[in-house]
């Protein structure tokens, strides 16, 4: 992991969201908990967002049964209770974040090898253009399809991006956005904002960034984090 030796940009909050059940992953544990590497999600997710040198403040929230085991592995991270839905847990994260955080991102624990180069990145672009998502350009044909499974179209990929985290809002716009938004069914915060008819821009994302759900990922996961820390290996024997 790059480090980075900026100060923290204390008008800068950034709502790690580990709420999750993760029962796609087949754990013990919720998802943001299980290990890679020794060092769980949560923890991986919310040490690279630090180590950015780009963040100020970072809330994590996570279940209520495991609130005071993410308070004994987070030293220094505001921690909150979750809410019924990944929306109401990013309000709850909002609300925690210090009136002064001008500038929020909104990360997922499930990308918690996002590297610190992406967050910065993101805090950049959001400065300047108020929502930003990374993404990713996608290399397989996508069909869309009705409930029958009937393909209705083919879209052309050169204008789809798979959409990643951190994103990052200007916060008045997140903040109305959830307002705006509350009890609908959206799969990122990206969404609501469109929703209130505010464009949204897509910068470079990181084949890091990728979300762990399933066992394959997390094997994946592991494989890529074993790449990334043996050159510092080699360099250190």
């Amino acid at each position: 992991m790059t480090a980075h030796h900026d100060a923290p940009d204390d008008l800068v909050g950034c709502v790690v969201v580990a709420a999750g059940s993760g029962t796609r992953l087949g754990a013990a544990v919720p998802k943001a908990f299980v290990p890679l590497g020794g060092v769980t999600l949560l923890e991986h997710a919310v040490a690279r967002v630090r180590t950015s040198g780009a963040v100020g403040h970072v809330v994590a929230v996570v279940p209520d049964e495991l609130h005071a085991r993410a308070v004994e592995l987070l030293p220094g991270t505001t921690v909150v209770t979750g809410g019924a839905d990944r929306s109401a847990s990013v309000a709850a994260g909002l609300q925690a974040l210090p009136d002064r955080c001008a500038v929020v991102l909104v990360h997922d624990a499930a990308r918690c090898l996002a590297p610190p180069e992406l967050v910065a990145q993101v805090v950049e672009a959001t400065r300047r253009l108020g929502a930003v998502v990374p993404g990713l350009p996608l290399v397989d044909t996508v069909k869309r399809v009705d409930a029958a499974g009937r393909v209705l179209d083919t879209p052309d990929r050169a204008g789809l991006r798979a959409v990643q985290t951190p994103q990052g809002f200007d916060r008045a716009l997140l903040e109305r956005a959830h307002e705006a938004g509350r009890g609908s069914s959206v799969t990122d915060d990206a969404g609501l904002v469109e929703r209130l008819g505010e464009p949204v821009h897509v910068v470079p994302g990181h084949p890091l960034a990728l979300k762990i759900t399933t066992a394959d990922d997390l094997g994946r996961a592991a494989q890529l984090l074993a790449d990334a820390d043996a050159p510092a290996a080699r360099m250190g024997s």
